[in-house]
């Protein structure tokens, strides 16, 4: 825990990340549903609208001239809206960053891995304008995807990095199977990562596989409440996936199947910090005995 003084320092960077979390959701789903919609090039230039801030004055600027404009003001609304909660997502982290920085001998946050984020977010910006510059490159718009899940996730570990504790800790030793288990939930995230950007079919048997591990273990019963959410998010991403392809992928689901990979990565992320907490976990979750002989070194 930080020092009381630091409390509410550790607070605002807290409900700062879980904003940023919340956004970068929106923001996700948002350039899935500018993608899916056809409206990328809604504004072909960047960081503006045919050289404005909005829409409205492209508009504006379109209806008094006698030039013949490929302005859709929908699609220009969607694509402006996107990039709006992009840069605000961005200042966000920015803030973060420099809250750690200025705070960073309570070591609230380590500061190179705000660093990295803040660096993430920069890349995500030069890969947006990338995307609209080189006209929906396909290899620009699968990094930008990816770079945005990738920002999300990393605020998401942060916010459950600082949670809030509850009890004391006291070290805990994992026996094999529960290392077995951490491996298998590193592993399903990495495939579930790639399952995102490519398509493998086997990240549904990583899922299983890594959930069944934490949850057939007594011990692993903190982890094991985020192991039932993420195959209930599996469910659900499951049965979206194949309603889209039976109604031949409808608007609405197709947006819907990517906030679900979205959902699913966070639920098999939270599960792999809830293992990594373990290693300290609290003390009224460990049987007495069983903290008496880890304090004294028995096994």
């Amino acid at each position: 825990m930080p020092p009381n003084s630091s409390l509410p320092a550790a607070r605002l960077i807290r409900r700062l990340a879980l904003a940023g979390v919340l956004l970068g959701c929106v923001v996700v789903v948002l350039g899935a549903y500018v993608r899916l919609t056809d409206a990328g090039l809604g504004c072909p230039d960047w960081p503006g609208c045919y050289g404005h801030l909005t829409p409205l004055g492209a508009a504006h600027e379109a209806a008094g001239s006698l030039a013949r404009t490929t302005l859709d003001v929908g699609k220009a609304w969607r694509e402006m809206i996107h990039r709006y909660a992009a840069s605000t997502l961005g200042l966000i982290i920015v803030v973060i960053t420099a809250l750690a920085i200025v705070m960073r001998r309570e070591r609230l946050v380590r500061v190179p891995d705000t660093l990295a984020l803040l660096t993430l977010v920069v890349l995500q910006g030069a890969l947006g304008m990338l995307t609209v510059t080189w006209r929906l490159t396909p290899l620009i718009v699968t990094l930008h995807l990816l770079f945005g899940l990738t920002t999300v996730s990393l605020l998401f570990w942060l916010w459950l990095s600082l949670r809030a504790r509850r009890a004391p800790l006291v070290p805990h030793r994992f026996a094999p199977a529960e290392r077995t288990a951490r491996r298998l939930a590193t592993l399903a995230v990495l495939v579930l990562a790639a399952q995102i950007g490519l398509g493998a079919l086997v990240t549904t048997l990583v899922l299983l596989v890594a959930c069944s591990a934490v949850l057939r273990l007594r011990s692993l019963a903190y982890a094991g409440r985020a192991a039932y959410v993420v195959l209930l998010a599996l469910g659900v991403q499951l049965t979206i996936g194949l309603t889209m392809v039976h109604f031949a992928f409808p608007l609405p689901l197709a947006t819907a199947h990517n906030a679900g990979a979205l959902l699913t990565l966070l639920a098999v992320l939270t599960m792999r910090h809830r293992l990594g907490e373990l290693e300290m976990r609290p003390e009224f979750e460990v049987p007495p005995e069983r903290a008496l002989r880890q304090a004294t070194g028995a096994s």
